[in-house]
């Protein structure tokens, strides 16, 4: 797969997640986390918002997930 493609897919997946809700965030998290793993397994370079994102993205999957434990 080229750097442009992985490239392009990034860009789509944070245009589809700008303004997105919690629920639009916590179902794209493991396509960020799959189009980074490429990148880095194809040698292209990972963008820093876009691993800040990924980051911000599954910190929110840990508080989803911590939200639904009884008490």
């Amino acid at each position: 797969m080229s750097a442009v493609h992985l490239y392009s897919e990034a860009e789509q997946l944070e245009k589809k997640l700008k303004g997105a809700c919690l629920d639009t965030r916590l179902a794209l998290q493991p396509s960020v986390t799959k189009v980074i793993d490429r990148m880095r397994q194809e040698g292209v370079h990972v963008p820093s918002r876009l691993r800040q994102l990924d980051a911000a993205l599954c910190e929110d999957a840990m508080e989803a997930r911590f939200d639904n434990l009884p008490v």
